[in-house]
């Protein structure tokens, strides 16, 4: 932006601020509304079988809203900071309200989770999709969309909960929920916990993916590894992180 333009917008939330009129918030939402589209673009690769971009972009438009709203230069923080994590918890809140497994598909999924636990610890290794049919006796189509699906469970509940932890360091005092924040205190030190106990290359995974936010095709390109193994590796972490979230 040229320095006219960031004293213009600068002027928009000095009069915001002031008036807190909803002419000069719809300005604001306006010249803020790339940030929705640099935040679909990153999720959208990893939910696209499960929402459209139309979807998440308008999800994203009202995390924006609220982020205006909410707001305040004392938060210490840049407002694009802000807006992204709140624009980015309102799409994962979205995805994970979403009945996109049912009833039945929650007890496959959980079926096939308790059989990858038990393979593992019998083999002391990640067992394969085929292994898990085998012990199953499932039909490998059935395991591998059932996986795919468990997949996306976890990652969904998984993003929601640093979503949470990233929304209550940067929320404002006032909606501050002590016994929310505690319990999410709790989660985060269990996971941070697991997260230091995983071998190199998957702690660097998540480094990689969560807190870099680097796509699996580049992690692979970094690693020397496929990116299906990338993927593989993943969703087993995926898997623990689900077990520490349902402890």
């Amino acid at each position: 932006m040229t320095n006219q333009e960031i004293n213009d917008v600068e002027q928009l939330w000095d009069r915001y601020f002031k008036h807190r009129d909803e002419e000069t918030k719809g300005k604001l939402v306006l010249h803020y509304l790339y940030i929705v589209g640099i935040v679909v673009k990153r999720l959208l690769p990893q939910y696209k079988d499960f929402s459209e971009k139309d979807e998440l972009m308008s999800c994203g438009v009202f995390g924006l809203i609220d982020a205006v709203s909410k707001f305040d230069r004392s938060f210490g923080v840049q407002f694009q900071t802000y807006a992204s994590v709140r624009i980015r918890g309102e799409i994962i809140d979205y995805l994970r309200k979403q009945d996109w497994a049912p009833t039945s598909l929650r007890k496959k999924i959980n079926i096939i989770q308790d059989a990858y636990a038990a393979l593992e610890s019998q083999n002391k290794r990640t067992p394969t999709e085929e292994e898990i049919a085998d012990y199953l006796g499932m039909k490998l189509s059935t395991v591998k969309k059932v996986m795919q699906n468990a997949y996306m469970f976890n990652l969904v509940n998984f993003e929601a909960l640093l979503y949470h932890r990233e929304s209550d360091e940067s929320s404002d005092v006032g909606s501050y929920d002590p016994y929310q924040s505690i319990e999410n205190e709790m989660l985060t030190e269990s996971l941070r916990k697991l997260i230091e106990k995983l071998p190199e290359r998957e702690k660097m995974i998540v480094t990689l993916h969560y807190y870099e936010g680097l796509p699996l095709k580049n992690i692979a390109a970094i690693l020397k590894i496929s990116e299906s193994r990338v993927s593989q590796i993943h969703s087993k972490i995926l898997m623990d992180m689900r077990a520490v979230l349902d402890s």
